[in-house]
């Protein structure tokens, strides 16, 4: 364990605050604002509800977990079929019933303990579900790189997909070729490098920017005045099966993190407050507009780096972040990335999240020659990236990641030859 800077309680002084607290949000900057982009909402509620969902959690954690809550990429299919199907208020509303299963799930847990939910979640299931998540968009993130809209039709761009190619070279560059914070924001890098390149090719408009205010309300979308308040069971089975991929990314976080910190936060301040914390954040956000909430990799990775634990930083790092959403002219500049740059910097980031899923696996030691979890994770794979549905009424189905993950925890609950293997294996493990 290298030697601390600042512990979770330690109060930096006001001018090191300030330096900490901004390295920390642009950190996080790059991929909290790219989920509000790829789904048409807005950056600017986006990174609102990014930093009242972090001071939430902070809060309903008791000031003891140093956690960004930042917009969940797994959420990013199911909102765009929520909102085909019945227009974004409907994957707001979607929002809303995952922070009620957060809910019971952290009350269940208050009760019982969590090594139940332990058992029901095993890596064999979460690791593909993750990678699912990761492959089912990459036909997406290809089409945003290389074409664009010509008479409402998809036409191939060699241009834009230069733009593309570029982004994703400089996230590369940096991913590989730099050390310490630099190296934890490559989204924001690849995407700066990425806008430069697609001014200096003549593909951006910058009109919107100018007309801009400096100071803007960020734009809300309110259930009962922006859209109505409508329940059916397809929107449900579209959003809630998704919980069960962000409860165990959420569990993965806090074993991760407790690593970094040398802390236990499973039991202390416990799972059932920081799930009620996720939840709340993602509660509140769906509520005014803004995506669904989780805790974020990179605020591991720069407390590893940084070895500054403070909550007081990361709740700078949310002050920042809503002071940002209020800075028109940037907002309007966000908009106007080019959605080849949005696609190149994409083909990274979805890469490293079916990666991750994999990484999961040889993490905890899955023997594929066993073929009880061969016949798990191929299934969940072929459902999900393949986008088998079942339809059980007209306006009534279940399909593509929610039906992989449903049918992922149920194949592990029936077939015979389960193992005890839990998400919390390697906890001490290094």
């Amino acid at each position: 364990m290298s030697q601390k800077v600042l512990d979770i309680h330690e109060k930096p002084q006001p001018t090191r605050w300030i330096i900490l607290s901004l390295q920390h949000m642009f950190a996080m900057f790059g991929a909290t604002i790219l989920v509000p982009q790829l789904v048409g909402l807005s950056p600017a509620i986006a990174l609102l509800t990014s930093g009242i969902a972090t001071i939430v959690f902070i809060l309903v954690t008791r000031f003891q977990v140093p956690a960004y809550l930042g917009s969940s990429f797994a959420f990013i299919i199911p909102i765009q079929i929520a909102t085909q199907t019945g227009g974004i208020g409907s994957a707001m509303i979607g929002s809303m019933f995952v922070a009620l299963v957060y809910a019971i799930i952290s009350l269940i847990i208050w009760k019982t303990g969590y090594a139940w939910i332990m058992k029901i979640l095993p890596p064999i299931v979460v690791g593909p579900v993750i990678m699912v998540i990761g492959l089912a968009i990459a036909p997406t993130a290809i089409s945003m790189a290389s074409t664009i809209t010509v008479d409402g039709q998809s036409v191939y761009s060699g241009l834009h997909f230069s733009a593309a190619i570029v982004t994703l070279a400089s996230a590369v560059f940096c991913l590989m070729f730099f050390k310490g914070i630099i190296s934890l924001m490559p989204v924001l890098i690849g995407i700066i490098v990425g806008y430069g390149y697609s001014a200096f090719i003549g593909i951006l408009d910058f009109s919107a920017v100018i007309e801009a205010k400096w100071f803007a309300f960020p734009e809300m979308l309110i259930p009962g005045i922006d859209y109505p308040f409508v329940v059916t069971p397809t929107l449900l089975l579209i959003m809630v099966p998704i919980a069960i991929v962000t409860i165990s990314e959420h569990i993965g976080h806090q074993l991760v993190l407790g690593k970094v910190v040398d802390r236990n936060f499973i039991d202390n301040p416990g799972l059932n407050r920081s799930l009620l914390g996720d939840g709340l954040g993602t509660l509140i956000s769906g509520l005014v507009g803004g995506p669904p909430k989780t805790t974020y990799g990179e605020n591991i990775g720069v407390l590893a780096i940084t070895r500054v634990y403070s909550v007081y930083v990361i709740l700078g790092a949310a002050i920042f972040a809503i002071v940002f959403s209020f800075l028109g002219k940037v907002m309007a500049m966000i908009a106007t990335i080019p959605t080849a740059v949005l696609g190149g910097i994409s083909i990274l980031l979805f890469g490293i999240i079916a990666s991750s899923g994999i990484r999961m696996l040889i993490d905890h030691k899955i023997d594929f020659d066993n073929q009880r979890n061969l016949v798990i994770a191929s299934i969940i794979l072929v459902i999900g990236i393949g986008g088998a549905t079942i339809k059980f009424s007209p306006t009534f189905e279940v399909g593509g990641m929610a039906l992989a993950a449903i049918v992922g925890v149920l194949l592990n609950i029936v077939l015979p030859g389960k193992e005890d293997s839990t998400l919390m294996d390697d906890e001490d493990e290094s």
